[in-house]
């Protein structure tokens, strides 16, 4: 079941990085990048060519918002899907999130065993 994907986790806490990476590298066998900040995360997506980021929404500094609308706005970074993160799961702020231009949400605390699954599902892979 070794999929030829890469994906890039921008989260502060290093506990939901490497739970996030253990998951998908060992469900799905995904190459998995991390870091640990939006402008981080920015240079990784530029550097890296990820084919999906999954996104803390809650960071200091730069926040996930901010984060989105950096990668959005540079066009080498543009195309590439960003799946939220996010402890908040109300509908109101589902839609607000998802009108930043994230492809999908996936709440925390996720499920390890099945978040590879997930975002593959999202992500239509």
């Amino acid at each position: 079941m070794v999929e030829d994907r890469r994906v890039l986790i921008i989260d502060d806490e290093e506990d939901i990085r490497e739970v996030a990476r253990a998951s998908l590298e060992l469900v799905r066998g995904w190459q998995v990048i991390t870091a640990a900040s939006g402008r981080d995360g920015i240079a990784a997506a530029r550097t890296q060519a990820p084919d999906a980021i999954l996104l803390d929404v809650m960071m200091p500094d730069l926040d996930g918002p901010a984060t989105l609308r950096a990668l959005r706005g540079d066009p080498t970074t543009a195309h590439i899907p960003v799946v939220f993160l996010t402890a908040k799961v109300q509908a109101a702020e589902r839609r607000n999130l998802l009108g930043l231009g994230a492809t999908a949400l996936i709440a925390k605390p996720f499920d390890p065993l099945g978040l590879a699954d997930e975002l593959a599902r999202l992500l239509g892979w």
